[in-house]
Formats: structure tokens, C-alpha cells, sequence
């Protein structure tokens, strides 16, 4: 059986990519807010949430994942309301930032993890468009207050690397973590 220790629609629909048969269960590990760098938390995190599910489901394939927005250096999280969308939305405008998420894998009572970095480049925005996008609620709930897949797709000008992971889950990174352990998506589902 596999398991995706993860609430988000988006990580269920890249999932599916993968593999048709899997059950979600939401992890309700805390996640650590600080590493020794932002990849390490990244990691961390997906550990903590992949084995906290692994805990209560021993023979499982269990997925976690973590997935930060870092710009120079600083971690931006999910912001805290309108105002924190905004003022990280202003901060991004115009500027290259990258995208980190990091995967774990519970098998065999073993966890095994990768990362994936994107470089997401975005396009200057204006105060106004900064407003009206936060206006429509989708920055409240992302890392970085934005969304590759929905209204944010306007100020992206570019991005180098795995679209998937800015959308918060690196499929083929994670199938290429999987083949590496000896894991088969397809043989598993069944």
C-alpha cells in the first residue's frame, strides 16, 4: 500500500502521475522552522511527516514532502494573511528565487529522501496586481504566497527546472528516489 502523508490537492494530482492506487493520509507532525539550511529543512520536514504516518502504518510506502520558496537566502513559508501575502509577493516581484521541496520515503522501516531545486523568475509587479491577486485568496495557503498553476501563472516569466516541483511535488524526482530503493509505483498500487 502506499500513502501520501499530505492534505494537498495539488501533491494528490501529481501523485496520480505516478501511481493511480493510494490512500492519503494527513500528517500531524510538527514541522521544524529552522535547519542548517534550507534544504536540510525541507528534508526534515518531509521526514517528519512521512514516518509520523509510517508510525501507524509499518508496511506502507509512505510519501512526505516539504516544499519551501527561498529568496537570498531567507525561507518564505505560507504567509500570515493579506498583508504578509502582499509584502512577500512585492519582495518576489521581480526577481529570481528558487524553489526547494523535499521528498522522504518510508519503506521497510527505512526513510529515504532526495530534494529538487527550481528557479522561478518572476516578472515585475505592480502594487494594484499585487492586490487584486491576493484579493482572489489563493496566495493565503502557498508558500510564497503564490500558485504556478493558477492566478500567479501571469507575472511568471520563466522558470528553470521541474515545473512540478513549484507546484509541490517533484514527479519525477520522486519516481527516480523510488526506482533507486527498489520501489515499483505501479507494482505497489496493486
Amino acid at each position: 500500500m502506499i500513502i501520501l502523508a499530505s492534505g494537498s490537492p495539488r501533491r494528490h494530482e501529481l501523485l496520480r502521475k505516478l501511481c493511480k492506487d493510494f490512500v492519503i493520509e494527513v500528517s500531524d507532525a510538527k514541522e521544524v522552522q529552522q535547519a542548517d539550511s534550507p534544504k536540510s529543512l525541507a528534508v526534515e520536514n518531509a521526514k517528519l511527516k512521512a514516518s509520523s504516518v509510517a508510525a501507524n502504518n509499518p508496511n506502507a510506502i509512505v510519501i512526505g514532502a516539504d516544499t519551501i520558496v527561498v529568496l537570498d537566502g531567507e525561507i518564505f513559508g505560507k504567509p500570515d494573511g493579506v498583508e504578509g501575502a502582499e509584502k512577500m509577493l512585492a519582495r518576489l516581484s521581480g526577481k529570481r528565487h528558487e524553489v526547494i521541496t523535499g521528498l522522504a520515503i518510508c519503506a521497510g522501516g527505512k526513510i529515504f529522501t532526495a530534494t529538487e531545486v527550481t528557479e522561478v523568475y518572476f516578472g515585475e509587479m505592480t502594487a494594484a496586481e499585487i492586490r487584486e491577486y491576493v484579493a482572489t485568496g489563493e496566495p493565503l495557503d502557498k508558500s510564497g504566497s503564490y500558485a504556478l498553476q493558477g492566478g500567479a501563472t501571469k507575472f511568471i516569466e520563466k522558470i528553470h527546472g521541474d515545473w512540478s516541483n513549484v507546484v509541490g511535488l517533484p514527479v519525477y524526482r520522486l519516481r527516480k528516489l523510488a526506482q533507486s530503493v527498489g520501489i515499483d509505483f505501479g507494482e505497489a498500487s496493486r
